[in-house]
């Protein structure tokens, strides 16, 4: 999802190649680079914005992309960090076990990683409020430390400050003002205004999975399970993926979870989040109305969370009296 107020916001939405990906193919691609995973049963698990998955067997899959040019380089970052990250993660993520190159099956780099079983957060919310926000913020504990030298730095201004995407901001606003999908488009205003005024992130460059919201998160029994694709994996200022909190967390749940978040992010660090957060709804309500209207794309699940987030951010600073 590309929702941080940069050209590759989602709108208008991106089209997918015309690669046909089947089970067979699945199959015939294991068959020339993994022959001992050949005879696993293969079934189509998720067809995602950048990539097809593909379950092999119980605990594997394949990830193979079948959208944008840079979902390639996306998939070699994968491979390369997550293994690094994984084992100090308090939530399954999908570790990729195997690389391979293109062929004349298929002309684009595919992996093979294990399987994280749960549904993804937008088709089955988190309802058990204490244990969700707990659940995120030992996640994003655990992987807010400090980025070694070399590691990715977003090419999307992810991870940076919030004023640097003011014209994405201003072009969402307009579109789902047009769209007629927010009711009160200057209370929206008035959270980002906060957002691009507070202090910088001063800090080390601190890990960041990059693209946190529903979809990417998994849950079971009313919490958060697993968290999923990592392509946009970079480094920066924490308060990208903090900003996760008010799409994926039920009512009443946000401050119980930035209780928990450590260290406690400060009120600079908050106000940037939110202004995130603004960001990533308005590509969720307009991703979502796409798929009301049956648009290529577009998902209709998508714009709930998004609802959800804006509401609770206006309540939110218009209880600190912004």
């Amino acid at each position: 999802m590309r929702t941080d107020g940069t050209a590759r916001l989602a709108w208008p939405l991106m089209t997918h190649s015309e690669i046909e990906i089947t089970a067979e193919l699945v199959r015939e691609l294991l068959l020339e680079h993994h022959p001992d995973l050949a005879g696993l049963p293969v079934r189509l698990g998720a067809r995602g914005w950048d990539n097809q998955v593909w379950r092999v067997g119980d605990d594997l899959a394949v990830r193979l992309p079948w959208a944008t040019p840079t979902a390639d380089e996306l998939l070699r970052k994968e491979h390369a960090w997550l293994p690094v990250l994984a084992p100090g993660l308090p939530l399954p993520v999908p570790v990729p076990r195997r690389l391979s190159e293109p062929s004349e099956r298929f002309p684009r780099p595919w992996t093979v990683t294990t399987w994280v079983p749960g549904t993804p957060a937008d088709l089955a919310p988190a309802t058990r409020a204490e244990a969700a926000a707990d659940s995120l913020a030992a996640f994003l504990t655990a992987l807010h430390r400090p980025a070694p030298d070399g590691a990715p730095v977003s090419r999307d201004g992810r991870g940076g400050p919030p004023a640097e995407h003011a014209e994405g901001f201003a072009r969402g606003l307009a579109a789902v003002t047009e769209a007629g999908l927010i009711p009160d488009p200057d209370a929206v205003r008035a959270v980002w205004e906060d957002a691009v005024t507070a202090p910088v992130w001063t800090g080390p460059a601190m890990w960041l999975h990059g693209d946190l919201h529903p979809a990417n998160v998994l849950t079971a029994d009313g919490t958060f399970c697993g968290v999923i694709d990592f392509g946009d994996l970079c480094t920066g200022d924490p308060a990208c993926d903090l900003s996760a909190a008010w799409s994926l967390l039920p009512d009443g749940a946000v401050d119980r979870f930035h209780a928990a978040y450590r260290p406690a992010p400060d009120p600079a660090t908050l106000r940037r989040a939110r202004g995130w957060a603004v960001l990533r709804a308005f590509g969720g309500l307009l991703i979502g109305e796409a798929g009301r209207k049956g648009r290529p794309g577009g998902k209709p699940t998508w714009g709930p969370p998004a609802e959800a987030a804006l509401r609770r951010l206006v309540g939110t600073a218009r209880a600190v009296g912004r």
